[in-house]
């Protein structure tokens, strides 16, 4: 069976004053009770519990008072919980139409960054699809605070189909896909295909958010290009067109088409979601950044290309690799704890710091 996470952005599933868009969530249920049909499993990952929520307090009397919350962070996660409950209610009602059952998941930063906590979500999310359980994840609005929120529900999509070793993923937005110019209301060409070596994001997109989600066109295309790195192919489309979801697993021109490119290990695509994750990390020389970015060799992290350790760590743990300039280069599991990898450091002739098999680069999956 392939496999297929698909992402759906808060504005595709509501309307504008934040209720839930029945006639998308019936189309897309359906869609996606299809594909099973046709030899896919789905992973759904869906945006619009704080929009819900909104809507539940503008219809419900009972949660009418979340308005009078002052604190802004408490008056978002009641929304979240609030509208979690509908979002979901919604989900299950229009997949039980095609005798589907559905699963909720709901995960932080933290899930991926842990490897205990990654490969336990993992093994849940492999059995729910097993099952022929269609799993819904959402970000976990309810506890996630800024240092355990993804960027966006685009990120968290990402994530997952790293886990699950995905063969596409659909990133659904309001837009047919990825236009010339900033703007895809000017009269601009879609681009089919994206190439690294052609196109750049910086000329084509500006940074911004949606009214009702945290994502935007700039951070579909870095998610799209990361993911596409680690062996998944990334199709970026509209999500109200009619069938879009079988028109691309049908391989259709639709939408902008990121190409997978060579297929990562499990170790790198869980060691992708962590070079931001944490405080501890090494700074190599200019000797060892050029070896390991080097495409045409494959080589890991020694003791003498190291010139300066920060923040404790014990042997197991991942930090990040950073250049002489602060940059952050990637990350990767440490063979030995703090205190050993300071009495090799800049020593030749030692076990690398970092294998090669548990090194991830952020510019080369």
């Amino acid at each position: 069976m392939k496999r297929m996470v698909v992402k759906v952005g808060s504005q595709v599933l509501c309307h504008a004053e934040g209720s839930l868009n029945a006639e998308v969530l019936a189309s897309l249920s359906a869609q996606i009770a299809a594909l099973g049909t046709r030899n896919w499993r789905v992973v759904l990952v869906s945006s619009g519990a704080v929009a819900a929520g909104t809507g539940v307090m503008r219809s419900d009397p009972g949660a009418s008072r979340i308005r009078q919350i002052a604190n802004p962070v408490a008056r978002k996660q009641a929304l979240a919980a609030t509208g979690q409950v509908r979002l979901m209610e919604t989900w299950r009602g229009h997949f039980g139409k095609h005798s589907l059952a559905v699963a909720q998941v709901l995960a932080t930063r933290g899930d991926f960054q842990t490897r205990r906590h990654y490969l336990n979500m993992r093994a849940c999310i492999e059995a729910l699809l097993d099952c022929g359980i269609v799993p819904i994840v959402n970000e976990n609005d309810v506890v996630a605070v800024t240092e355990l929120m993804f960027t966006d529900n685009d990120e968290l999509a990402g994530l997952l189909a790293g886990m699950v070793k995905a063969d596409l993923m659909c990133l659904l937005s309001t837009v047919a896909g990825v236009h010339e110019r900033s703007s895809p209301e000017a009269v601009s060409a879609c681009i089919e295909r994206w190439d690294d070596a052609v196109h750049r994001p910086e000329d084509i997109v500006q940074r911004g958010t949606s009214a009702l989600g945290r994502g935007g066109m700039h951070s579909k295309i870095s998610v799209a290009r990361k993911t596409a790195r680690l062996g998944t192919e990334v199709v970026i489309a509209d999500g109200r067109a009619s069938g879009i979801l079988l028109d691309i697993a049908e391989g259709a021109a639709v939408g902008t088409r990121f190409p997978a490119q060579r297929e990562a290990s499990p170790a790198k695509r869980w060691l992708a979601s962590a070079p931001t994750a944490t405080g501890s990390h090494v700074t190599i020389n200019a000797g060892a950044e050029a070896a390991l970015l080097d495409d045409n060799r494959l080589a890991s992290l020694l003791p003498v290309g190291v010139v300066a350790i920060e923040g404790p760590f014990e042997r197991g743990d991942v930090i990040q690799i950073r250049n002489v300039e602060g940059h952050v280069l990637g990350c990767g599991r440490v063979r030995y704890n703090h205190s050993e990898a300071q009495e090799l450091l800049g020593q030749r002739g030692q076990k690398p710091l970092i294998h090669y098999d548990y090194l991830y680069l952020v510019s080369r999956a």
